[in-house]
């Protein structure tokens, strides 16, 4: 039997792709012959791999079960056939684009690729309320955040925790003395939500000790509900490790929250495309490096 590896590659971006279309430019061919292609891996495999339904196309269970060994193949051939070359950062003219929580130590990765790469080039999207950037369609590079990620193909580590603290301004009336659950829930509350939502997890903590809070306002990030809370009296709940800056230039306070919360994760997170770059190396090693020092882990683990 003759096997033509050529086909493992094209597979390998369908899968990925789930398109005929978006495969042909993955791998810089038209979509004629990627469609012949697709006809070649059926007949070779004996199964559709992708059928259409509707305006889309749908993996087969026989595609399903092979897509993690169909990439590992191509990455393991990929290893075998390319030499091993270390990166050229002083040479290095590439753009990543971060996927970035708006207080995770952005400033600090910043200087630190720009001092080893000046001719790197970095794009910081914010946390968006619907995934309109995909990492597996390569929108992205890398991308940091609380979420673990749910897709299969996106390789990801816990560099971190945090956990939340209350911040308000110095003449708050909840600087001063003990601060009693009661009086922490009779305040005037500013949720952080992309999504404008004036309930979080917080509100479920306090309910099952029989005590509601009084929400007034919801900011999409960290940074705006904080401006709010430098203005007035209010309160937000924020990590605060990684916020740490933030509260620190604006001249808030910050005192523990009077209930328990859980500790927050900090995921580190890319596509497993990019497991073997070595520029993406480097990059997933400064963000690592800055993230751990923003948080200042004691019990990080690997995802």
């Amino acid at each position: 039997m003759q096997l033509d590896l050529n086909l493992l590659t094209a597979l390998d971006a369908l899968l990925e792709e789930g398109s005929v279309t978006d495969a042909a430019a993955r791998l810089h061919v038209s979509t004629p012959a990627m469609s012949r292609t697709l006809g070649r891996i059926r007949r070779a495999t004996g199964d559709q791999i992708l059928v259409r339904t509707g305006r889309t196309m749908t993996p087969t269970p026989r595609a399903l079960a092979l897509r993690a060994t169909v990439h590992d193949l191509v990455q393991q051939a990929r290893s075998v056939l390319s030499p091993h070359t270390e990166v050229d950062l002083a040479a290095l003219e590439r753009t990543f684009i971060l996927k970035w929580h708006d207080a995770l130590a952005a400033a600090a990765l910043f200087h630190a690729l720009r001092a080893e790469a000046p001719g790197v080039c970095l794009r910081f999207l914010p946390e968006a309320s619907t995934d309109i950037q995909d990492p597996r369609r390569g929108d992205i590079d890398l991308e940091a955040g609380s979420s673990e990620p749910s897709s299969p193909e996106i390789r990801h580590e816990i560099v971190g925790h945090d956990r939340l603290v209350l911040a308000l301004r110095p003449s708050h009336p909840l600087c001063r003395g003990p601060l009693a659950l009661e009086d922490y829930a009779a305040a005037e509350h500013i949720t952080v939500s992309r999504r404008g939502r004036l309930r979080d997890p917080i509100d479920d903590a306090l309910e099952a000790r029989g005590v509601s809070r009084q929400v007034v306002a919801s900011a999409p990030t960290n940074a705006t509900a904080l401006q709010f809370v430098r203005h007035h009296d209010l309160v937000a709940a924020v990590p605060e490790l990684i916020s740490r800056p933030l509260l620190d230039d604006l001249g808030l306070r910050t005192r523990p929250l009077p209930l328990t919360t859980p500790a927050i994760p900090i995921h580190l997170a890319w596509h497993q495309r990019y497991d073997n770059d070595p520029a993406h190396v480097w990059l997933r090693g400064q963000a690592r490096t800055a993230l751990r020092r923003a948080c200042n882990p004691t019990d990080a683990t690997t995802g």
